[in-house]
C-alpha cells in the first residue's frame, strides 16, 4: 500500500496537490454523527407514532431500544469510521433515571448527563436539537406558530431549555454546541392566512434566544424545509423565512441548510458560497433525498461530492458545522451509519485532494476550454490509494472489510434483541 501512496502522491504533485497536508487537514474536521439512525428517531420519551412530516420506513432487526444500546451501538459505528466525531443528540433522547420523568419543557442538564459521559471519555463534542414534533402538545401539526399561546408557550420553554443544556454540553466538553431549531409546522392544504403563523413563529423564536447564552459556545440555528407529509402545502418555516430570520439575528443564530429541504432541481453546494458571502458561519445536515425529502443514506453522489468541494474551495473547513441527518429503518442500522459517514469523510477529502486553486486560475483567466478539460482529468486522479492512507492513519479498514465487523455485530448483539 506505501509503494501505492507514493504513486498517488507523485501523481497529485504534479497537479499541484499535497496529499500529506489533505491528510491531516481532515483529522481535525469535525462531523457529527446524529443518534436517530440508530432507533428510527423515537427517543426515549415517545412510544408513539413519528409526526411533524416525518416518516421512516423498515423494520430491520436490531434496533435500539434502551439508552445503553443507542451507546454501545454508536461505539461500534465509531470504531469503523475515520475521521473526528461529535455526537448530534435530539432532546427526545433524554435519559431519565430512578424513576424520574418531565416534559420537553422542564428538560434539564441532568437529564443528559450521560450523554456528556459518553462524549467525554472518546473527546467528543456534542450537538443538540429541540424536539419539536412526536408530543401530545404538538397540536393541528404546529408547535411555535399555533394561534393558541397555551401550546407556543410550551414549545418556547422547550426551547429555552435547549439552549441551557447546549450550554452545559459546550461548557462539559470543551466544544461549541450547534443547537438547531426546526418544526413540521405547517397545512396539508392551502391556507388562508400565510404571514400570521410567520410572524407568530419569528416571535416564537426570538423568545427562545432571549435565554442568555455565550454565542461563543452555543451556536443556535434555524433550518427550513419547503414541504412534509402531511405539510405539503404550505411550511412556517420556509426558505426565505429561515435565511433572513437569521440574517436579521447574526449575532446569536446561524442558517442551516439540510440538502433534503428545498425543492428538486435546488442545490445547496451552489447555496453555501453564497451564504458565506455574509455570514461568518453557518451549518449543514447532509442527507440525500431521492425525488424528495427522503432521508436516504447519504453515499459518494454528485451532490454530496459538490457540498464538501464547497466548503473546501471556499476555505470554509472552520466556518461550516456538519452533520449527518438520515434515518433508514430498511436496512442493517450500523451499516446505514457507517456507510454515511464514511462516504462524506470521502467526499471531504476527494475535495481536499482537488487542484482547486490550479482550477479557479484557469477559470480567472477566461481560459474555459482547459479548465473542463483539467476538471475532467481530475476525477481521474487515484484516489483509493489516498483514502486507504488515511483510514491507515486513522485506524480503521479502508475497503469493504469493515462490514465483516458489522456482520458479526449483527449476529453477536443485534439478532439478540
Amino acid at each position: 500500500m506505501d509503494t501505492r501512496y507514493e504513486s498517488a502522491k507523485q501523481i497529485y504533485a504534479s497537479f499541484g496537490v499535497d496529499v500529506d497536508a489533505a491528510i491531516a487537514k481532515l483529522k481535525n474536521v469535525p462531523v457529527s454523527l446524529h443518534c436517530w439512525q440508530g432507533d428510527d428517531v423515537i427517543g426515549f420519551d415517545n412510544d408513539g407514532a413519528l409526526t411533524g412530516g416525518i416518516q421512516t420506513t423498515g423494520n430491520y432487526p436490531g434496533k435500539a431500544k434502551t439508552p445503553e444500546q443507542l451507546m454501545q451501538d454508536m461505539d461500534k459505528v465509531i470504531s469503523l469510521c475515520p475521521g473526528k466525531k461529535k455526537l448530534n443528540i435530539h432532546a427526545c433522547y433524554a435519559i431519565f433515571e430512578d424513576g424520574e420523568w418531565v416534559d420537553r419543557n422542564k428538560l434539564e442538564p441532568k437529564h443528559f448527563k450521560k450523554w456528556v459521559e459518553f462524549a467525554k471519555a472518546r473527546n467528543m463534542g456534542i450537538d443538540f436539537n429541540p424536539t419539536f414534533f412526536s408530543h401530545p402538545m404538538q397540536k393541528d401539526g404546529l408547535t411555535l406558530s399555533h394561534p393558541d399561546k397555551e401550546v407556543r408557550d410550551f414549545w418556547i420553554e422547550h426551547g429555552k431549555a435547549c439552549i441551557r443544556i447546549s450550554q452545559y454540553f459546550a461548557e462539559e466538553t470543551g466544544v461549541p454546541c450547534v443547537m438547531n431549531i426546526w418544526t413540521g409546522d405547517g397545512f396539508k392544504d392551502i391556507p388562508a392566512d400565510r404571514m400570521g403563523p410567520r410572524m407568530r413563529y419569528k416571535d416564537s423564536i426570538e423568545q427562545i434566544l432571549s435565554e442568555p447564552f455565550d454565542f461563543n459556545k452555543v451556536k443556535p440555528c434555524v433550518e427550513s424545509k419547503v414541504f412534509g407529509i402531511g405539510v405539503e402545502a404550505y411550511t412556517a418555516g420556509s426558505a426565505e423565512f429561515t435565511l433572513s430570520f437569521a440574517a436579521m439575528h447574526k449575532d446569536k443564530c446561524l442558517p442551516l441548510m439540510d440538502n433534503g429541504h428545498y425543492h428538486p432541481t435546488e442545490v445547496v453546494s451552489d447555496k453555501i458560497p453564497a451564504l458565506l458571502c455574509f455570514f461568518p458561519e453557518l451549518a449543514l445536515h447532509v442527507t440525500r433525498g431521492i425525488r424528495w425529502d427522503s432521508d436516504h443514506v447519504v453515499v459518494l453522489d454528485d451532490e454530496t461530492k459538490e457540498i464538501a468541494k464547497e466548503i473546501v474551495r471556499c476555505d470554509a473547513l472552520d466556518r461550516v458545522y456538519i452533520a449527518l441527518d438520515y434515518f433508514d429503518a430498511s436496512i442493517n442500522r450500523i451499516s446505514a451509519w457507517t456507510v454515511g459517514f464514511r462516504s462524506l469523510q470521502k467526499a471531504l477529502l476527494m475535495a481536499l485532494c482537488t487542484p482547486n486553486a490550479a482550477l479557479a486560475k484557469l477559470q480567472n483567466e477566461s481560459n474555459f476550454t482547459e479548465l473542463m478539460v483539467m476538471q475532467e482529468e481530475a476525477k481521474m486522479l487515484p484516489f483509493e490509494d489516498v483514502w486507504a492512507k488515511y483510514c491507515e492513519e486513522c485506524g480503521v479498514a479502508s475497503g469493504t472489510e469493515w462490514f465483516e465487523d458489522v456482520k458479526k455485530y449483527e449476529k453477536d448483539v443485534l439478532s439478540l434483541r
